[in-house]
């Protein structure tokens, strides 16, 4: 399984990198700093995975999520934030984010999601 990276934090990129390395089935395509950038990468990368972290600037959620999910086929979009209130989940997944975790609290979560579609892909 084909994983990009979009995170802003370069700290939780290379955790990301590190945790997912070890993960029998997943090969890290890309990563990439500015989550703007995510679609066209995902789009050469033939990423089936975007791990997405939200763009800081306001406004931005549906651009970013709506320019991954235009891919043909579209990959499964993780969003992991900081930003995770409730009115932000429900935008991202209105938007098309397959799953939607918090950084701070959930990021077992996302090697269980991760162990999943690896199974299933």
């Amino acid at each position: 399984m084909k994983i990009l990276i979009a995170e802003q934090s370069c700290v939780v990129r290379e955790r990301l990198a590190t945790l997912l390395d070890d993960m029998e089935g997943v090969e890290i395509v890309g990563q990439v700093e500015d989550p703007r950038e995510a679609g066209d990468l995902a789009t050469d990368l033939k990423a089936e995975v975007v791990i997405l972290d939200l763009p800081t600037s306001g406004g931005q959620v549906a651009d970013v999520l709506a320019s991954v999910k235009r891919i043909d086929p579209a990959p499964t979009v993780i969003v992991l934030t900081n930003d995770a209130f409730p009115q932000v989940r429900e935008e991202c997944i209105d938007r098309g984010a397959d799953y939607f975790l918090d950084k701070s609290t959930e990021l077992p979560e996302l090697l269980s999601i991760l162990q999943r579609l690896t199974r299933t892909g």
